[in-house]
């Protein structure tokens, strides 16, 4: 029985693929064998030395200790394009409210009081400070073509925008997701002179930190506007609301309220909403979930943040998992303890990335507490499950 504790609410549609004679779900579970996420901070936590796995009901994994659990051998999971279709509809929506004025007018036309005749003639006379404009012929440069940035991109294109794009780690799936019509800017700086408008698609790291600061706002067309539905802090947004009260940017339209922009007539702040959609929250938990299962059962590993993209097909029997520093002779050492108590290889995946290595091998019989105990022992090998064994999977 694998014990999975849930840090937050997870959708019923995720957990519902956890079959209950295998899984208990829970909590408050003491010696969790994976631990489900979505926003709760995991940092300052004392994650149990059972927990073979996380699982971020989302893309984002800044409330993970990765490189703490890259050491012990723990792959982290997210659910990178389950929320994308969310996101790209607020990111729309965010073009729309700043092109329109449409805050504003709302809360001009809340605030109108007097008889209807009244209302009307202050609507005629008061509309004429809310005229924006459209979105076709503008452009859009996006940062960072993942899941999300590549819906948008296209949706913009439909919409009659020009499209131009940087990501210089774009996938080959993901660039043959893309409209032919999309252009390719050289660099952030040079998307940021020929944009119009400007959205980011990036995880938050040293790199993308402060992408957008005051010598690259000073490149911007006039009358921009910049739109952050991806983490905070990319934006310098003291920068960002410096050129807004210069009348240099047009707007500002994010997902994360602070003291400086909540009350800004030209920020349009929501607090955090991006995949706050029902749809986006079960596509995550259901992908997650999916990916937790291939890894307690079977030692498959697809969308880790952390871990490599592993898939060795199952056909019953004994598996063993080993993760290991990527370092020489590991597989070497694993394949001579196995062949000390007379196991035989039947099939052997390994595979790579960064300072982990993930192996699979299939065996032909279950193998003894003392080969399992061996290969432990090797120095760099941070983990050992035998999958099919008595113990059900479940490290030794």
């Amino acid at each position: 029985m694998y014990k999975i504790l849930t840090l937050n609410n997870i959708s019923a549609a995720g957990l519902d693929r956890l079959p209950r004679d295998r899984y208990e779900v829970a909590s408050e579970i003491r010696h969790p064998d994976a631990i489900l996420v979505r926003s709760a901070d995991m940092h300052d936590m004392e994650v149990p030395e059972t927990a073979q796995a996380i699982g971020r009901a989302g893309a984002g994994v800044n409330n993970i200790p990765i490189a703490h659990m890259t050491e012990r051998g723990v792959p982290v999971f997210n659910a990178p394009g389950a929320n994308a279709n969310a996101v790209k509809e607020l990111v729309i929506a965010g073009m729309l409210l700043a092109a329109r004025n449409i805050p504003q007018a709302w809360s001009f036309a809340r605030g109108l009081t007097g008889d209807d005749n009244s209302i009307r003639q202050a609507v005629e006379s008061g509309k004429k400070q809310f005229v924006g404009f459209e979105l076709p012929g503008r452009t859009l440069g996006i940062i960072g073509l993942g899941a999300v940035g590549v819906e948008v991109a296209n949706t913009a294109r439909a919409l009659g925008m020009k499209v131009i794009g940087y990501d210089p780690t774009i996938t080959v799936r993901r660039a043959w997701q893309l409209e032919a019509e999309v252009g390719q800017a050289a660099s952030v700086d040079d998307l940021v002179r020929r944009a119009d408008f400007i959205s980011f698609h990036v995880p938050l790291t040293d790199e993308t930190r402060g992408m957008i600061n005051a010598e690259r706002l000073k490149h911007m067309k006039a009358g921009g506007v910049l739109l952050n539905f991806s983490r905070n802090d990319i934006i310098d947004d003291a920068t960002a609301v410096a050129a807004l009260d210069a009348g240099t940017l047009y707007a500002y339209v994010c997902d994360f309220p602070s003291n400086l922009l909540k009350d800004h007539p030209r920020v349009v702040t929501l607090p955090h909403i991006g995949a706050s959609t029902h749809e986006a929250q079960e596509n995550c938990a259901v992908m997650v979930v999916g990916q937790i299962r291939e890894w307690l059962e079977d030692g498959n590993v697809h969308n880790s943040v952390n871990f490599p993209e592993i898939n060795l097909p199952r056909n019953g029997g004994y598996r063993l998992a080993v993760v290991n520093n990527n370092v020489p002779n590991m597989v070497g050492q694993v394949s001579t303890d196995l062949a000390l108590v007379g196991l035989n290889i039947l099939d052997m995946l390994n595979r790579s990335r960064g300072t982990v290595a993930v192996t699979l091998i299939d065996v032909d019989q279950e193998p003894p507490e003392e080969a399992v105990a061996r290969i432990r022992a090797i120095d760099g090998v941070l983990s050992v499950r035998c999958l099919g064994c008595s113990e059900d999977g479940h490290e030794h």
